[in-house]
């Protein structure tokens, strides 16, 4: 399945099917986590908060293309990203394994991904940088297979996001 999940409105890029998804963050109600564990104790792999992320999160873990849009903020994604983001860990299991020689979470039927990220917004070199080093940090507890950060201006994110879909064509 490919998945493109944004958080700012983008023009119609494809037609939706089971096996290709958009999912704009502007348009769904996702509240931030509250770290109870209970995805992982309670109800395990099932979010205990009911809003539009445990619709969202099992399409996550399906994927094994994904093209994230995010604004930049501190050298992280943007609030509606990182918000869902830490909404997704219902996707991880509580063990922890060795995983590329680190320590990671046993994954919930996640799929490993090739990734993309547009990032928008960037205030410096230096910015861009902190935020490539945080994708490769959480590559591995993402499951990316491969990944790569294209850095846009804010005017040009629709023709990067359009370049990036018609990738996934050829």
């Amino acid at each position: 399945m490919e998945l493109l999940m944004t958080d700012r409105s983008i023009p119609e890029l494809f037609t939706e099917t089971e096996e290709r998804r958009c999912i704009d963050l502007t348009e769904h109600s996702i509240k931030g986590c509250i770290g109870c564990f209970g995805c992982w104790v309670r109800t395990p792999g099932r979010c205990v908060l009911r809003d539009d992320a445990v619709n969202i999160y099992p399409l996550i873990a399906r994927a094994s293309r994904v093209l994230y849009v995010t604004r930049l903020c501190y050298g992280s994604y943007d609030v509606p990203m990182k918000t869902m983001l830490e909404r997704a860990i219902p996707i991880q299991k509580a063990f922890i394994r060795l995983y590329q020689g680190e320590t990671h979470h046993f994954q919930r039927a996640v799929q490993e991904k090739d990734a993309v990220i547009v990032a928008y917004g960037a205030r410096s070199q230096e910015e861009q940088r902190v935020f490539e080093r945080l994708v490769e940090r959480n590559s591995r507890n993402m499951l990316f297979k491969t990944w790569r950060v294209r850095f846009a201006d804010e005017a040009d994110v629709d023709a990067a996001v359009r370049e990036e879909v018609c990738a996934w064509d050829a």
